[in-house]
């Protein structure tokens, strides 16, 4: 089959519709399709002619459509990369987006037929294109496409981009919504990236403020999911969910209720409150595909965090067995366990059966925790402008001596 080259001789819009015409009449016989070629052709330089850029997408497009099983993965892409670079004509930005949606959406009309062909030739024009709203809408159409098409690993890279397009992108928090959502959903079905996917849920959910009561009303399931991820989750300890507006709403809701105390306890409680939780919820647990030994597994690293941050630096070993639930012989155990996971830092005292903690992970990081942060920030920042001070000072009265003595030797 032969590939379609623009010469100096022909523009290369017409060669397209030459050889795509060509390409779908062939069966009918030269008597039939010679006519329709013809007819094609003079249809796309008057469109050339009198500047109707989109009319002449329109119709290179539904020719191109008709030979996209025929034609070779080659041909199509020179096809599509001379269809899309006609977004480049017109001068009217509004012209140049209704270009770019028609295009996308001829594109993403049969996801199953090239899928990721398709998802190629939708970044081409992504590429070629300069309006924010337009860069938006062709992104989103290939999100979609590699979703019904089941080729999410072909959009897998561009998410490490997410935060430039935004930028770029300068979107309204419907849109932003849309998009963190449409993203954590597709990384959920990817195998190891679950944090990724509660990372972008969590974004959609920080979305919402009180003011959108309406809009977040639709959001409960999802703040739902992402209680339960976050539960689910071993290697998950510290998140922001507790205060925000979308999540607080389940305290209110029969429904959810339960779920949002189960959070609480998993960021401020110990493993007695999930013990006592357990046991008047055990069948509320198993609704949500929650194993209670893997819920203690957790809560019991949670609560040696907890430990950290409430005791004195020294820790006596029976403390932490009393607390843990566990026996003498697996208190060094489940330390190793909390160091291994960076959630503390510390030094084991064998001879004197307890752990001396220097440092301790903040379970929940909230507004009261930014404070903090900012409040010991200052205080850095104060006690280096002093050593500062100190060193210059002291610089001073070095050159001044220097100064004396050489005096006192002239």
């Amino acid at each position: 089959m032969s590939t379609v080259v623009p010469t100096s001789e022909e523009d290369p819009a017409l060669s397209v519709v030459r050889f795509t015409a060509q390409l779908s009449w062939a069966d009918a016989g030269p008597e039939v399709a010679e006519p329709q070629v013809n007819r094609l052709c003079v249809e796309t330089q008057e469109c050339m002619i009198e500047g109707r850029w989109l009319d002449l997408a329109s119709l290179m497009l539904t020719s191109a459509d008709l030979v996209f099983s025929k034609a070779s993965e080659k041909d199509l892409e020179c096809i599509f990369t001379i269809i899309c670079n006609l977004v480049k004509k017109p001068e009217s930005l509004d012209q140049v987006h209704e270009m770019a949606e028609l295009i996308s959406t001829k594109l993403s009309q049969q996801p199953n037929d090239k899928p990721a062909l398709r998802i190629k030739l939708l970044f081409n024009l992504y590429n070629l294109l300069e309006n924010p709203y337009s860069l938006f809408f062709v992104y989103m159409k290939a999100l979609n496409l590699a979703i019904s098409g089941k080729v999410t690993e072909h959009v897998l890279p561009s998410f490490k981009k997410i935060d430039s397009f935004l930028k770029e992108w300068n979107l309204g928090i419907k849109d932003q919504r849309e998009l963190f959502l449409k993203i954590s959903n597709i990384l959920k079905e990817v195998k190891g990236s679950a944090k990724e996917s509660f990372k972008f849920l969590t974004k959609y959910l920080e979305t919402f403020s009180v003011e959108d009561a309406y809009a977040m009303n639709d959001a409960k399931e999802e703040a739902l999911r992402a209680i339960i991820e976050f539960v689910k989750a071993p290697n998950m300890i510290q998140c922001g969910l507790l205060d925000m507006p979308a999540i607080v709403q389940l305290a209110k809701d029969a429904k959810y209720a339960l779920v949002y105390q189960l959070l609480k306890i998993f960021l401020a409680g110990r493993l007695n409150d999930y013990l006592d939780f357990q046991e008047a919820n055990s069948e509320l647990l198993k609704t949500y595909g929650l194993l209670h030994e893997d819920c203690i597994a957790k809560m019991r690293l949670l609560t040696l965090v907890a430990l950290g941050m409430t005791e004195s630096s020294q820790i006596p070993y029976s403390m932490i067995r009393d607390t843990l639930q566990i026996d003498d012989t697996e208190v060094e155990y489940w330390v190793v366990k909390a160091i291994s996971a960076k959630l503390l830092d510390c030094k084991i005292d064998q001879m004197n059966q307890a752990i001396i903690v220097s440092r301790c992970i903040e379970r929940v990081f909230g507004t009261d925790q930014w404070q903090l942060l900012r409040t010991q920030l200052a205080t850095w920042r104060g006690n280096i402008s002093g050593v500062i001070s100190t060193i210059h000072a002291n610089r001073i009265t070095e050159d001044t001596t220097q100064t004396m003595q050489g005096l006192a030797i002239r």
